[in-house]
């Protein structure tokens, strides 16, 4: 079965809210795919593609430095970051 592209673009946006409100910790793709309800290898690639737009970081490190052997972090690039922060106070700002 194959899904469309606009679907694909729905589920990453699913992907990249639910990284905004869990930033600044990242999560891994096993998580991130539990949260958006979707197969694992599914999610790490629509992660890869959205790295390769510059929208998320993948971090293979634990927090002692130790590279990761099978699993992979992610979280928002600062600028996706900065960007969705600058929205959500316009979002919420009331006008007179």
């Amino acid at each position: 079965m194959k899904i469309s592209q606009p679907k694909k673009d729905k589920i990453s946006e699913q992907i990249l809210n639910h990284l905004f409100f869990q930033s600044p910790k990242p999560c891994f793709t096993s998580h991130i795919a539990l949260e958006v309800a979707r197969d694992e290898e599914f999610t790490k690639t629509l992660l890869l593609n959205l790295k390769k737009k510059g929208l998320v970081v993948e971090i293979k490190k634990n927090p002692k430095g130790k590279e990761y052997l099978r699993r992979i972090r992610w979280k928002l690039s600062n600028k996706v970051y900065n960007y969705y922060i600058q929205n959500q106070q316009k979002t919420y700002t009331l006008k007179p």
